[in-house]
């Protein structure tokens, strides 16, 4: 993790805000922008600015400054947070409640992954792969007997 962000309290829906989440995880940060600027919905405009606020946390914490090609998004959360509860006059007499909803958005940064260091990762998990495949556990089976009539 290089750098991270969030932002509390946000007024709309965690269930509305996660089909934007679900587009740009993973992804670099110039291609989330990208997606987001061309995304129609509302959720899209707090979560481009916790974005710019990780990537500056990432420039200004660190020694070396990155781009935003070099960093990709590695973890994204939206989380519930509290209700706030308000009622509203219905027919005969009663009330109807209504919750306007809230969220928690927290986003971490880190460095992308290049074709190059894929490439070590995939033959470091070949080969620990293979010493776990040559080692199995015996199970003992139970059979139960039943009476013949």
């Amino acid at each position: 993790m290089i750098s991270k962000a969030e932002a509390k309290y946000l007024r709309m829906s965690a269930r509305k805000t996660r089909l934007v989440v679900e587009l740009i995880k993973g992804k670099s940060l110039d291609k989330a922008n990208f997606i987001l600027e061309n995304t129609n919905k509302g959720a899209c405009l707090p979560i481009k600015k916790v974005l710019k606020s990780a990537f500056a946390n990432a420039n200004n914490e660190k020694q070396e400054k990155f781009l935003e090609k070099d960093l990709r998004i590695s973890a994204i959360r939206v989380d519930g947070g509290p209700m706030l509860k308000r009622y509203r006059a219905a027919t005969m007499g009663r009330a109807t409640s209504i919750k306007h909803r809230t969220l928690h958005l927290y986003i971490e940064l880190d460095k992308s992954i290049t074709k190059k260091d894929r490439s070590k990762t995939e033959t470091k998990t070949k080969k620990t792969a293979s010493k776990v495949v040559g080692k199995k556990k015996r199970v003992k089976k139970s059979v139960k007997k039943t009476k013949a009539k």
